[in-house]
């Protein structure tokens, strides 16, 4: 459906995740990788969806001059949002176990935004979804980070592999947003995108 309604457009994904790249070509979408490295840096203020939203619009940003007119870029960001703090991608295996031990037995939030811009405009969405963990014993914490290596993940873990099965007590809202982008959101805008850019 999207693949028709954007003939003559052209989407642009702005993201190194093979996650995300995947849901787009899960989507039916037809679109080109464009990647910039962008320093991740927030104003230490910046709280939860702040801290996405800001996100996914600097690495938007990085780009202005370079977007045609027929052109829509998306980029997106994930955080875990757990004591009040975020969790971005761990630093190291000691970071990562340090993380997983902290989230275990707790409930805390994956909050994504994706930010859609164009030669005109320039939009942002989030999504907000609450996972609960059981209590991890520090053998299977181990065995995960030595078995899937979950080192370029927010929050040091990915609920599409073992740790999900094993470890994921219950999920309160989008499952595709824990993986990395709201993909029945994602849908719906660009649904409702007048593409007469």
């Amino acid at each position: 459906m999207l693949r028709d309604k954007f003939k003559g457009c052209k989407i642009i994904l702005a993201s190194g995740s093979p996650r995300r790249q995947q849901f787009f070509k899960d989507l039916d979408i037809d679109f080109e990788i464009r990647l910039k490295d962008i320093e991740e840096i927030y104003p230490v203020e910046l709280q939860g969806v702040e801290i996405t939203n800001y996100l996914s619009e600097l690495k938007a940003n990085a780009f202005d001059g370079e977007i045609a007119t027929n052109e829509l870029l998306v980029t997106s960001d994930t955080i875990v949002w757990f004591n009040n703090s975020a969790i971005g991608k761990p630093k190291d295996y000691d970071d990562a176990f340090a993380i997983l031990k902290s989230l275990s037995n707790e409930t805390h939030e994956v909050i994504t935004s994706v930010c859609f811009k164009t030669i005109k405009k320039t939009e942002t969405i989030f999504d907000v979804t609450k996972v609960t963990f059981n209590r991890l014993s520090d053998d299977a914490i181990h065995y995960y980070l030595d078995n899937y290596k979950p080192f370029d993940k927010a929050g040091a873990y990915g609920i599409q592999e073992w740790i999900g099965l094993i470890g994921i007590n219950r999920i309160d809202g989008s499952y595709t947003n824990v993986v990395g982008l709201p993909t029945e959101k994602v849908y719906h805008y660009l649904s409702q995108f007048d593409t007469n850019m």
